[in-house]
């Protein structure tokens, strides 16, 4: 398939303080801040990058991880062809939380077949509290891409974005033909969503 002009939808959530927003600020814009403020509402990126020989656009949405923000996470869902569900590899509890995030996505997504990525965030801090085994076997028993990374050392975070566009342009369905009449569009909301919003997202 031609890939010039495919726009892509993909959406950041997990906990708190994981690391979303690092994550989404080191692959958009090649930088990295040690102290980010927590995201509020949503934050919005664009990507444009060549998987295969495919132009894809990414069009990323980055949501808050607070219980207080998350009634205004199931309207960003929507359309979603790819996920990527953040943990903190230091911080057990944003490991045992997954469960919830994913009962979240089976009431949420729209699309069935949506590529769903877990990712092991902040691998540079010794203080690790969640083995990789741990996290490879919770991927592989839920069908999801998955791979560990660091927002701060950049390890692993290009790799990470690079595999979950490649397996959704080898899903079927996921790239209909009103895909590029949606990113248009998605491009357009998104520019007024930022001017409501601030703050700051893989499987194998």
């Amino acid at each position: 398939m031609d890939g010039t002009g495919i726009t892509v939808k993909l959406i950041l959530i997990g906990d708190s303080a994981v690391g979303k927003s690092s994550l989404l600020l080191r692959f958009a814009e090649g930088s990295f801040e040690p102290s980010m403020k927590p995201t509020i509402c949503v934050d919005f990126k664009v990507k444009k990058m060549v998987v295969d020989g495919h132009t894809v656009q990414l069009a990323i949405w980055d949501t808050a991880g607070q219980e207080r923000f998350r009634t205004l996470n199931p309207s960003y869902y929507r359309g979603t062809q790819g996920i990527v569900l953040v943990y903190d590899v230091t911080r057990k509890d944003t490991f045992t939380g997954l469960e919830s995030w994913l009962n979240e996505l089976e009431i949420y997504t729209t699309k069935s077949n949506t590529v769903k990525m877990l990712v092991g965030n902040k691998t540079d801090k010794p203080d690790r509290e969640v083995e990789r085994r741990e996290g490879l076997q919770f991927a592989k028993k839920r069908s999801l891409l998955f791979i560990e990374t660091s927002a701060k050392t950049e390890d692993g975070v290009q790799h990470a974005f690079e595999e979950l566009v490649i397996k959704i342009l080898q899903t079927p369905n996921l790239l209909d033909k009103s895909t590029e009449k949606k990113g248009v569009q998605l491009k357009e909301s998104a520019q007024q969503e930022k001017s409501l919003c601030t703050a700051y997202c893989p499987l194998s």
